[in-house]
């Protein structure tokens, strides 16, 4: 099963233009990795996925069903890169539960998600912690909270790996593995990816350079070094 369609999309921002013509098919319960250079266009593509960017050309359809720009799609959940743009409650229970009460659901549905999901990530201690007083690892589980509740069909991780310390990062890759939900990671940790997706796409200036299998698009000395990356160091021994 399709669960994203991207069909010949164009985006100019500032008259510059970012993608021409993309096109790009993630099945269900896909792992896929996108890596590229700053400015490769990997933060835009996300954006476009979840409508807050207005394409110029072409549509992006999740499970078949077209994403109208400017609307808010609860099937998409999005990571930001940096948690502190994401949690602004008082509380980190307040922080979760945001996405499930502007879903119109019952406080008894929001209840069961909320000890759902603090049980699937690991926050159960934290759920009446102040978020900026947590440590980059703490923030990042929380955030990753705040998107599960709302039960999206797929989940786009932007740099998610970024700040943390290596015992952080492990319960991340941990979790991710264990995922049962389609996810897009952009990353420049390419060793996250090679440990967490079954597939990974190569971005360049806005285009698709190479998409296959990570261990063997990631090995190939010149195609990464064409496209100002470095073969991550266990595949390089």
């Amino acid at each position: 099963m399709i669960a994203v369609e991207i069909n010949n999309i164009s985006f100019n921002y500032n008259q510059q233009q970012i993608f021409n013509d993309l096109c790009l098919t993630i099945n269900n319960q896909e792992k896929v990795g996108i890596i590229g250079a700053n400015g490769a266009g990997k933060t835009t593509l996300f954006l476009s996925i979840c409508g807050i960017l207005k394409l110029n050309q072409g549509e992006i359809k999740l499970f078949n069903k077209t994403i109208a720009a400017g609307k808010f799609h609860p099937e998409i959940g999005l990571v930001f890169q940096n948690p502190d743009d994401q949690l602004f409650c008082p509380t980190v229970k307040d922080d979760i539960i945001f996405g499930a009460e502007n879903l119109g659901l019952s406080s008894s549905e929001i209840e069961a998600r909320f000890n759902q999901v603090i049980t699937t990530v690991g926050v159960k201690h934290l759920i009446n912690r102040i978020p900026h007083q947590l440590s980059g690892g703490e923030k990042c589980m929380v955030a990753i909270a705040s998107v599960l509740i709302m039960q999206p069909k797929i989940i786009l991780y932007d740099e998610p790996s970024a700040n943390l310390d290596l015992k952080a990062r492990r319960k991340l890759i941990q979790f991710l593995q264990s995922s049962s939900e389609t996810i897009l990671v952009s990353a420049h940790d390419l060793e996250l990816i090679l440990e967490v997706c079954d597939r990974v796409i190569v971005m360049n200036k806005g285009k698709i350079i190479a998409d296959g299998i990570p261990e063997k698009i990631m090995s190939d000395e010149k195609l990464m070094r064409e496209n100002n990356l470095e073969i991550p160091p266990s595949l390089s021994r």
